[in-house]
């Protein structure tokens, strides 16, 4: 269960071996058995007893904004299965398995936005000349990603530009198959200027 405070006034605490949620006249009391996650919004209290016992039972505690945007979290000081993910993760950055790992994550995304493009070619007979020709740029762009080695820091500026290609000409193609009216030329966020977000 994912404990979410967020009326305003509202109270967590501590009691026994349990949370204790006050809201207003209300009083609900959880295990901390059926408490995955507590998030805190704006005007609600924590007792640094309830976050201690939060912490000790391996239960994120996540703090969010007005607009329910996450801006600090509580956890385990201790080293978990994520700090030890990190950590390995730190390890083989350095190493040429660390550049195949992250070689193989893109050309799987990339071979996966092939994969459904041939899905959206085979019913549209109509626009599927010029699918083919997207696609073929796309093939290209993902045999020169297969051929590269080395390591992630020389590589990473050659693997991002190659990945954003493959990602123009998807979104382009993406584009191309809608009505007009959901037709868009590129990214737009905050807000949004087109009707279909990519």
């Amino acid at each position: 269960m994912q404990l979410i405070l967020n009326t305003y006034g509202s109270y967590l605490k501590k009691n026994g071996d349990c949370f204790l949620v006050k809201s207003d006249d209300k009083v609900c009391e959880l295990s901390i058995k059926k408490v995955d996650s507590i998030m805190i919004a704006t005007s609600a209290y924590v007792s640094t007893d309830a976050l201690q016992f939060a912490v000790e039972n391996n239960i994120d505690v996540v703090f969010l904004d007005k607009y329910g945007n996450p801006y600090g979290r509580v956890w385990h000081s201790k080293l978990g299965s994520t700090t030890l993910i990190r950590r390995r993760q730190l390890e083989v950055s350095d190493t040429n398995e660390g550049f195949e790992l992250t070689k193989g994550w893109v050309l799987r995304k990339i071979e996966n936005q092939m994969d459904f493009l041939e899905r959206l070619k085979r019913p549209r007979e109509e626009k599927a000349e010029k699918l083919e020709e997207l696609l073929r740029g796309i093939i290209e762009i993902r045999q020169k990603i297969a051929a590269l080695s080395g390591m992630i820091d020389e590589r990473r500026g050659t693997v991002m530009a190659l990945e954003g290609m493959a990602g123009k000409i998807y979104f382009g193609a993406l584009s191309y198959i809608m009505p007009d009216r959901f037709r868009f030329d590129g990214r737009s966020r905050n807000p949004a200027k087109d009707l279909m977000p990519c």
